[in-house]
């Protein structure tokens, strides 16, 4: 099997991810991390991008009716060229310079499971944002790399890569990608969830950025000694229609996210019962490895672990996992 290692490599590499874009250089380490979100504005057909990254997320929900918020990617694949090419563009030039810019070649991490014209699309994208050249690596082993796991031995490493939208989980031997199986869940599905679990039981709308603080603080509650605190929600009540002022117990949140969670473990035991017998053997011995921001979450292990009676760790400094592997296989 030829390794991942095995080829020239160009000197940038982007992690285009639903929730955020990150962007590494080789021998410079990470340039650019902003959210995956463009700002709009004009009529259909004749849309002008008004602003990217941190500016347009402060702008989520606040817009008038002339002014559109759009996501690049959506469960892990990209569903609107037009703003995934306005995002890397605007993510370039604000790391990289204009200067710089001409004829750049990339390293681009995509889903395991992308398809071809998925692949196409986002190829497309890149290369409209003035990217000279493109090569596609698949996110889960990068997120191995990222995580410095042993994945040019002979021997089985199962990893699970729990991203904002989509969940992909991999066994790896010899440098390359063995079995692999993806669940369209992630944080922004646990985000969306507990937004829907807040309107049934308690009748309070909430937005998306709301949505997203409670996971994320909820996610470090889980990991520190103030879980037994609650956390403050603020949005608008449907019984009085008024702002209203909600308090939730980490317990309550552990409810929505081990239904959340359960959807990504099933995708474990699914490729374990495809595993071959000598891979199997090694993950048993080695157990399982999380990565991404999905696995920030104590819950998700414990689960993982009960349900398939193996060892589950997550990864040191979980979050940049794809992005270091990616700089990894920039360095090689």
């Amino acid at each position: 099997m030829l390794s991942i290692f095995s080829s020239r490599k160009p000197e940038i590499a982007i992690d285009f991810g639903t929730a955020n874009v990150r962007i590494v250089h080789r021998s410079e380490g990470i340039l650019f991390d902003e959210p995956s979100l463009c700002c709009f504005t004009g009529p259909a057909g004749a849309e002008q991008l008004l602003a990217a990254g941190k500016s347009a997320r402060a702008m989520v929900d606040r817009t008038p009716d002339h002014m559109r918020i759009k996501r690049p990617l959506r469960r892990g694949v990209l569903q609107d060229i037009d703003a995934a090419t306005h995002m890397l563009r605007y993510a370039l030039r604000s790391s990289m310079g204009r200067t710089r810019l001409g004829g750049t070649g990339v390293l681009i991490g995509v889903p395991a499971d992308a398809t071809q014209a998925e692949r196409a699309a986002l190829v497309t994208a890149a290369n409209d944002a003035g990217i000279g050249s493109v090569r596609l690596t698949p996110e889960p082993l990068a997120a191995a790399i990222g995580a410095q796991l042993p994945i040019e031995r002979p021997t089985g490493t199962m990893i699970v890569e729990c991203g904002a939208g989509t969940s992909e989980v991999a066994v790896i031997s010899l440098g390359g990608i063995c079995r692999t199986r993806s669940v369209r869940v992630g944080g922004a599905s646990l985000a969306r969830a507990i937004a829907d679990d807040l309107h049934l039981r308690h009748k309070l709308l909430i937005g998306d950025l709301t949505a997203e603080r409670i996971m994320e603080e909820y996610s470090d509650r889980s990991q520190s000694t103030e879980r037994s605190a609650s956390i403050e929600v603020r949005g608008r009540s449907l019984r009085t229609q008024l702002p209203a002022v909600l308090s939730l117990s980490c317990e309550e949140l552990d409810i929505v996210a081990e239904k959340h969670f359960r959807v990504i473990i099933e995708a474990v035991r699914q490729l374990l019962s495809e595993t071959p017998p000598e891979l199997s053997h090694d993950i048993l011995v080695d157990g399982v490895v999380l990565t991404g921001g999905g696995a920030l979450s104590p819950l998700l292990a414990s689960l993982m672990s009960n349900e398939t009676g193996l060892s589950v760790r997550t990864a040191a400094d979980t979050r940049e996992c794809v992005v270091r592997g990616l700089q990894a296989i920039l360095l090689h």
